[in-house]
């Protein structure tokens, strides 16, 4: 088994600070909270393309879901593909979302929720997004961690306070700006390092392409479903409309044709990583098909194939990518989970709050909620569980009303807060309840959530109207935060 060589080590410690030398870079940009959130609306179609994509190719996907195909086989491919179908749909959504941002100041889910239905149902949004974000924070530290113990021989308690360490400094210093840019590093490293070189030496070490077919378990190679992997991919499936990472991208556009252009090509290059992946963790099952019984976790799957395959120079590189993977989705999503808290609640509760106040803020809950998300990765056993715990009940209760506080003009507060109730309630009940029938508790969760949202604006519209989005031109002047009592009725 080949071990970190000074070479590794020094290959390293170059792309760490070359991430560190790009995020200090950016902070003289950082004018205003929304430089903050979301990079004064600057990012063209190149960096969308690079955020998108390894935001999206974090820990879970490469570490979590590799360790899901190494036990599970083929199946594992279908919990990215409606991940991926609905990656594509948000894409459509993308410019609308520009262009409702751009119009009427607004910089996350919660602004549009506060904009239209009030601060109630902003601050019950933005709750459910900074717990959920904080737990997909916590994947990516679980991530982060198995890769430190494989590589460092360090413990896993020892490994996720090392990683949250490293990923305060890393996020805090200069907001988006910051995490986009490095993405595009990160985006270049990960996809030459892990997902070429990486599965080409996989294959080429179990004997090819063919020899690899033959020689896994048939099991593996059947799409035997079961009652978690199906709850998994609805979760999956319903998420994306509502991943408030995404839409922190969209908002960030400096046009709608640059959003909907980045988020497509970025979808479509981490589509190519799902069967890239499948080919990993099969050249695994073929090379060391011992590891849980060795390492405890199948997390270690495709660690231990990249420290036992890989020559000196060549591991340092794959390593750092690995890092890439892992750093581009954490910074991203603890940065949507402080701007919840900060720039949604407290803000939006203290209007007289001026900027440096904001970003002082800002700071410190990066902090707090870093230490939040360690807690969760050392409770919940296994990356791709961890994130699958936040997916659940975040798509159940706010990713059919996101979708229709976008489009939907009779939607109304009352509707809103009655149907992220009953999502909530719903999908959490139901899963504690064993998933009856067999039903994914995202599904249920996301039905009555819906149904809740129509029935009860129905009812209320006449009574409660609320402000409707357009798609005009950016006005000249924006206020920043608007009142909960505003309501006006729909064009």
């Amino acid at each position: 088994m080949n071990t970190l060589t000074n070479l590794d080590i020094t290959m390293i410690g170059i792309y760490f600070v070359v991430t560190l030398i790009i995020g200090l870079g950016f902070k003289s940009k950082i004018k205003s909270t929304l430089d903050y959130y979301v990079a004064g609306r600057s990012l063209g179609v190149f960096v969308l393309m690079s955020t998108v994509c390894a935001s999206i190719i974090g820990g879970s996907a490469m570490i979590g879901r590799g360790g899901i195909m190494y036990t599970q086989g083929l199946v594992g491919i279908f919990l990215a593909v409606p991940y991926l179908l609905g990656t594509y749909a948000f894409t459509v959504m993308a410019g609308r979302i520009h262009d409702v941002g751009a119009r009427h100041d607004l910089a996350s889910i919660p602004d549009l929720m506060g904009y239209r239905f009030g601060n109630r149902v902003r601050y019950v949004v933005s709750a459910l997004i900074a717990f959920s974000m904080m737990a997909t924070v916590a994947a990516q530290i679980s991530a982060f961690a198995t890769i430190l113990r494989m590589f460092g021989d360090i413990d896993f308690h020892t490994a996720a306070w090392i990683a949250l360490g490293m990923l305060i400094l890393y996020t805090s210093v200069s907001g988006l700006y910051g995490v986009v840019y490095t993405d595009v590093l990160q985006f270049l490293v990960l996809i030459v390092a892990v997902y070429i070189i990486l599965p080409v030496e996989g294959v080429i070490a179990a004997g090819g392409i063919g020899n690899i077919m033959r020689s896994v378990p048939p099991e593996l190679l059947r799409l035997n479903f079961h009652p978690e992997i199906v709850g998994w991919i609805f979760a999956n499936l319903i998420f994306t409309f509502a991943a408030a990472d995404m839409w922190q991208r969209a908002f960030a556009a400096k046009s709608a044709g640059a959003a909907t252009k980045g988020m497509l090509l970025g979808n479509t290059i981490y589509g190519l990583t799902i069967v890239i992946t499948a080919f990993i963790s099969l050249s695994a099952v073929v090379l060391y098909p011992n590891i849980v019984a060795e390492k405890g976790t199948a997390d270690a799957a495709v660690p231990t194939m990249v420290i036992r395959l890989l020559p000196s120079g060549l591991l340092g590189l794959v390593v750092a990518g690995m890092v890439a993977v892992i750093m581009s989705t954490a910074d991203t999503v603890l940065l949507v989970s402080v701007q919840s808290v900060v720039r949604d609640i407290i803000g939006n509760a203290c209007p007289k709050m001026t900027d440096g106040q904001e970003l002082k803020l800002t700071r410190l809950f990066t902090v707090l909620l870093g230490f939040g998300a360690l807690a969760v990765s050392l409770y919940i056993d296994g990356v791709y569980r961890v994130l699958m715990f936040a997916y659940t009940f975040y798509a159940a209760s706010v990713g059919v009303p996101a979708v229709l506080a976008l489009y939907w003009r009779k939607a109304t507060a009352p509707g809103m807060l009655a149907g992220v109730a009953a999502g909530f309630a719903t999908s959490t009940a139901w899963g504690m309840l064993g998933r009856p029938w067999g039903l994914s508790e995202a599904l249920v969760g996301a039905a009555v959530c819906g149904i809740f949202v129509v029935g009860v604006s129905l009812l209320t519209h006449a009574r409660s109207p609320s402000r409707m989005v357009d798609r005009g031109h950016p006005q000249k002047e924006k206020s920043r935060r608007f009142s909960a009592g505003e309501a006006l009725l729909a064009e």
